[in-house]
């Protein structure tokens, strides 16, 4: 029998106040999946600072534009992504955190640590207008 992937989407307006009803529900969906606690830590950061990132830089705060937040839980991974209405970025233009120029500086670290803790990431141009972040955490296999 083929399980088939459930998926769970959630539309905010692009406010800050909101981030904490996304980690609730990141949270929860991981604790669902059994990760065991340090990775859904991981997975709670990426889709906080995801989420944050669209709605201050690509929706620019503006509470009238929207971000889409889109969970699939899968048998073998969780798939998320997050996607603004902003004027998009090219992400190979965000200087690495890394350089001795950007060591102290407290800005800049988010999609360093997407990269970071999550499996895949993929950020993409809307035709419509607007960035995707798509990330992949597969379940770890004894």
């Amino acid at each position: 029998m083929k399980r088939i992937a459930n998926e769970i989407e959630v539309i905010i307006n692009s406010t800050l106040e909101n981030l904490e009803l996304i980690q609730a529900l990141t949270d929860c969906i991981t604790g669902f999946m059994c990760f065991d606690e340090d990775t859904a830590h991981w997975i709670g950061m990426s889709v906080r600072e995801s989420v944050t990132n669209a709605i201050q830089h690509g929706n620019k705060l503006d509470s009238g534009k929207t971000v889409d937040i889109c969970f699939e839980v899968a048998p073998d991974r969780l798939n998320v992504s997050v996607r603004d209405q902003g004027q998009g970025f090219q992400s190979d233009s965000i200087p690495s955190p890394l350089d001795e120029g950007n060591l102290l500086k407290p800005s800049g670290r988010g999609i360093f640590y997407i990269r970071t803790f999550m499996d895949e990431v993929e950020f993409r141009s809307l035709p419509q207008g607007g960035t995707e972040v798509y990330m992949v955490k597969r379940i770890a296999t004894i």
